[in-house]
């Protein structure tokens, strides 16, 4: 799934996406992590993956959209 990176906070390496509906998702430090990325601007495109329903969903990666 592709959203637009909307906060970062280096420190605690989490922040939120926004989808493309506009709906914020918060990421914590193992989903950056697990991206393998060192720093997230807002406004950069990534790509995510995410586990769980519409209201439960939990990101579980967040990585830089390549095309």
């Amino acid at each position: 799934m592709q959203a637009t990176a909307y906060t970062y906070d280096a420190v605690t390496r989490s922040g939120s996406v926004l989808l493309d509906d506009g709906t914020p998702l918060p990421f914590d430090a193992p989903a950056f992590d697990a991206g393998g990325l060192r720093l997230l601007r807002p406004g950069q495109r990534v790509r995510i993956e995410v586990e769980g329903s519409a209201d439960t969903a939990r990101i579980t990666l967040v990585t830089l959209q390549t095309f």
